[in-house]
């Protein structure tokens, strides 16, 4: 069956381990493991390897240091997702992002800079040394 094109994918959202309420505020520093659903409110920092979902109506003023994200709500603050970054169309984010993959859906708002990280297996093949490049291929 064919898809339409304009049809949006939805995320791959794993299980929620932890879920902050939509009337719930946490100010301070929130460390998880595992994965955190924000449907409230944030002021501090956010720090985990694990999976981080803010959902649509959602407010984060924090910088946010993950493994991957899906941005659904409002981000005030800087974002560093060593995996993925996912943007919703009704996300909000005014701050700096930094996404070994980064995926913006039509209708977000994004104001600020956009770095994306190098995977540390990766070769640029712009401007490695040509023996670099022969051992590259030599692995594949």
């Amino acid at each position: 069956m064919a898809r339409n094109r304009n049809e949006e994918t939805a995320p791959a959202v794993p299980r929620t381990a932890t879920r902050l309420g939509r009337n719930a505020v946490l100010k301070g520093t929130l460390r998880f493991r595992e994965s955190v659903r924000v449907s409230g409110r944030i002021e501090g920092q956010i720090i985990s390897d694990g999976f981080l979902y803010i959902e649509d109506g959602a407010e984060v003023h924090a910088d946010i240091q993950v493994g991957s994200t899906v941005v659904a709500g409002l981000v005030r603050g800087n974002i560093h997702a060593t995996d993925s970054l996912e943007m919703l169309p009704t996300g909000k984010i005014y701050g700096n992002v930094k996404a070994a993959k980064l995926r913006v859906a039509d209708g977000v708002v994004f104001e600020g800079k956009c770095e994306m990280i190098k995977n540390a297996n990766s070769v640029d093949i712009f401007s490695a040394p040509v023996d670099q490049l022969k051992s590259s291929v030599q692995r594949v």
